[in-house]
């Protein structure tokens, strides 16, 4: 008896379901990585010359109801917020309202006598010296900038403003107030018109936003991020403001190849190290970290919050920029985003298939 013939076209069918699938590097690193840190989800974006060319979901967003993370996933950004909060500062000296230059005190004439010297600058580059977080801060309890700012008047000084560099959460409180006095307009309603709307940035909002995004990852701490969902934070902290998908941190970037939002003028300052008092310079631009990565220029930062890891990078010389979001606290994301960068790094070297 003759064996039965199958039909070409449905033999086509089963060899393009059967063959396997070409390996990706990257997304064998981040399943290794996961296994490492022991991380319930990932989210994960490589823009090249402002182009995704690579968007993608890893493990859970919620591990108790089993959703997947996607690309439309939002996970809490932590200090990747700060180049943001830097970019409303930089809005208003575009529009002629401020100089990065004025004295801190026209905007909070109680200071004490000890920040006369301190610039808007200072704030900017983590060089004003002043204390890490303010006394005043409580995770759950909602309290004005301008008291969080005030509560740090009776602090001395860690070193004179501009003399040194010593990273600063409390800074970045003073630069949120500073949008709401010069724009006369809460910071979080000047950052969504000026930035978030106009890039379709549709999904990125504060993190005291309520309800909560269908679309939000539950974030996971404790130890190897097996210590149950984090506390969920009342405080909206300017440092750590937003939550937002990688898609949309993606337009941001592409944002940033151009002048669509920030003049080369402002990006050029930005993405500059700070100057100290001695002549010397601290490797830190506005709201960025500015370094090296493969005798390459790039800036980069990461954030953390309860529940939540980030870091961002972008390369200055080569248009190629990554960021990864997690929903663990317990986790290296800036040695996942180097790895990360490393494989991006020899495909563009090899050419992109």
């Amino acid at each position: 008896m003759r064996p039965k013939r199958i039909p070409l076209v449905v033999m086509l069918v089963v060899l393009a379901w059967t063959a396997p699938t070409r390996a990706d590097p990257t997304d064998d690193y981040i399943a290794r990585a996961m296994k490492e840190f022991h991380l319930p989800g990932v989210a994960l974006v490589v823009v090249e010359d402002g182009r995704v060319v690579k968007a993608a979901g890893y493990g859970f967003a919620d591990t108790e109801r089993k959703t997947p993370v996607t690309p439309d996933t939002v996970f809490k950004i932590g200090s990747i917020s700060k180049q943001l909060i830097a970019t409303g500062i930089m809005l208003l000296v575009q529009d002629g309202r401020l100089t990065v230059d004025d004295p801190v005190t026209r905007y909070f004439p109680d200071a004490p006598p000890s920040w006369a010297p301190m610039r808007v600058r200072h704030l900017l580059s983590h060089t004003a010296g002043l204390v890490r977080e303010s006394p005043a801060f409580d995770p759950m309890k909602a309290t004005s900038d301008a008291d969080i700012v005030r509560a740090v008047y009776s602090l001395p000084l860690r070193f004179e403003p501009g003399s040194q560099w010593e990273y600063s959460n409390a800074g970045y409180y003073a630069l949120a107030d500073i949008i709401r006095i010069v724009s006369a307009r809460p910071w979080t309603e000047f950052i969504h018109s000026r930035v978030f709307a106009p890039l379709g940035m549709n999904a990125t909002t504060a993190t005291s936003v309520t309800p909560k995004p269908l679309a939000m990852a539950t974030g996971y701490t404790g130890t190897d991020n097996a210590g149950g969902p984090a506390p969920e934070w009342i405080a909206l902290r300017p440092s750590g403001a937003f939550m937002s998908t990688v898609l949309d941190l993606a337009r941001w970037d592409a944002a940033l190849g151009g002048n669509t939002i920030l003049t080369e003028a402002s990006r050029r300052q930005m993405w500059s190290q700070a100057l100290l008092n001695g002549g010397s310079s601290a490797p830190y631009g506005f709201g960025w970290h500015i370094g090296e990565f493969q005798d390459r220029r790039v800036i980069r930062h990461g954030g953390g919050l309860p529940g939540f890891s980030s870091f961002s990078m972008r390369f200055l010389d080569l248009p190629l920029s990554i960021v990864i979001l997690t929903n663990g606290d317990d986790v290296d994301t800036a040695g996942m985003a180097a790895n990360v960068a490393l494989i991006q790094l020899r495909e563009i070297a090899a050419g992109r298939k």
